[in-house]
């Protein structure tokens, strides 16, 4: 199996350091707010290489935290808490807005049908857990306190932009010292922050009422549940700069190891050709979806269709293109379901293979998706059916539980009128003009079938 390693820049063979079971973390979200689907996509990539690992026989201890403080609004050490603003803004504790959008969010995972992780820790769960680490750090001398926080120097990392290839000296000649707030660099960032009296998220620690920074959060708690070395991290492209930086600065100076071996990545997706973001207000949730009347599995299909390292351009056009194309796909599948025929063995085997190949070329989900359209041209076969629901298991299409929705069909007046007076001679037990009304229908090219509590038309094939 082969993974693109960001931290690398190349695809490599992979296999997890403790035998047959691979030790994840993954960024989660910030619950301040709803997730849209630009985030959610990211988890889409992240349940597919879950569900590509237990494919290929491996197990799997995965985290994913929930970020409920310390996550302030430049993604850097700059502005308000987004957990502080939230509450501000909708008049609630920050505890109440992390309690509700978290439910929302898992809510919104399972109608994807995005796998939940072994571990969802929250940071608010984990404060000594940070405290203890950051302290670690001032041991090191790798860090300094200023009249606003703990900020890690970045001076004790010479490594520092190994995985983005951010240049050090270049941020220093483009920054304004002058209004550094006592930062030795203008690139140290905020291990713990130092809580203004009306801050309503703080807690007791060697360096008075505060709450940490955001990145400590990540490395402090896969630490915990992983170890000091686990064998992937993912998150999204925009973590890559600034939050899985600092990570690896933090993590490494205290351990002496870069914490992931594998770093993966999630691409943007960008709305009608242009960038998706709250501030911009085109962002959609997957509730809103569903009220044009998608369903989650549309969505998941239409993420399906582009590799997760390319940028994926969200537009309603597409959306209702993989919404036809989910739609067909399952109407084929029932079709090859209800065959009672046998496919040659053989060829099972060799569409299994060229599956497999995909999925373990860094996985190539749209190479998958395209051998399973190609299997389904096949004679109808129950066989082909099951082939499918074994790929399902890496797709998450939900492909078992599939139906058919009629389609509502648009029956004319003239003919809607016949048919009621119809069923009224039916209760009325006039059988002689019940059968002269059918054939009337039958004329207008209609079909009557009736039931106990009424009757359904149907267009004569």
């Amino acid at each position: 199996m082969k993974l693109y390693n960001t931290l690398t820049r190349k695809k490599e063979d992979f296999s997890p350091m403790d035998g047959k079971c691979v030790r994840m973390y993954s960024c989660g979200p910030t619950v301040y707010n709803y997730a849209h689907i630009g985030n959610l996509r990211t988890y889409i990539f992240m349940d597919l290489l879950r569900r590509t690992l237990k494919y290929e026989g491996y197990k799997i201890k995965g985290v994913m935290n929930i970020t409920d403080v310390g996550h302030l609004l430049s993604d850097s050490d700059d502005g308000e808490d987004k957990m502080q603003k939230a509450a501000r803004e909708q008049n609630k504790n920050p505890y109440e807005i992390a309690e509700y959008y978290t439910k929302v969010f898992f809510e919104d995972l399972n109608k994807l049908n995005i796998g939940k992780p072994e571990i969802t820790p929250k940071a608010t769960d984990h404060i000594p857990d940070m405290i203890k680490y950051v302290e670690g750090l001032i041991e090191k001398g790798a860090a300094y306190e200023t009249a606003d926080g703990i900020y890690f120097d970045i001076s004790k990392f010479p490594k520092y932009g190994m995985l983005s290839g951010i240049k050090l000296e270049e941020q220093q000649a483009g920054a304004r010292v002058e209004v550094n707030d006592g930062k030795r660099h203008p690139a140290d960032f905020a291990l713990w922050k130092k809580a203004p009296k009306e801050h309503i998220m703080q807690w007791d620690s060697p360096w008075g009422k505060s709450y940490p920074g955001w990145h400590i959060e990540c490395s402090a708690m896969s630490k915990k549940y992983l170890g000091e070395v686990f064998d992937i991290h993912t998150g999204g492209v925009d973590h890559i700069p600034i939050h899985h930086e600092n990570e690896i600065a933090q993590s490494e100076t205290l351990t002496g190891k870069n914490p992931a071996r594998f770093w993966m990545h999630g691409e943007f997706m960008l709305v009608n050709g242009g960038k998706m973001s709250k501030s911009l207000g085109n962002t959609y949730t997957i509730a809103q979806l569903e009220q044009m009347g998608y369903k989650p599995m549309h969505f998941r299909y239409f993420c399906l269709n582009a590799h997760y390292r390319k940028k994926l351009n969200f537009t309603f056009e597409g959306l209702d293109a993989a919404k036809v194309s989910y739609e067909r796909l399952g109407s084929l599948l029932l079709k090859h379901k209800a065959s009672p025929a046998k496919t040659d063995e053989k060829l099972l085997v060799d569409y299994k293979k060229q599956f497999e190949d995909n999925i373990t070329d860094d996985l190539n989900v749209p190479g998958a998706l395209g051998v399973l359209w190609t299997m389904l041209k096949e004679p109808f076969s129950k066989d082909i059916y099951e082939l499918a629901l074994d790929f399902d298991r890496v797709f998450g299409l939900s492909l078992a539980d599939y139906k058919e929705e009629k389609q509502e069909l648009d029956v004319p007046a003239e003919v809607k009128a016949i048919a009621e007076e119809r069923f009224e001679a039916r209760k009325n037990k006039d059988w002689a003009k019940s059968d002269e009304l059918r054939n009337k229908l039958a004329e207008l090219g209609y079909s009557v079938k009736d039931s106990k509590d009424g009757y359904e038309l149907s267009v004569k094939e």
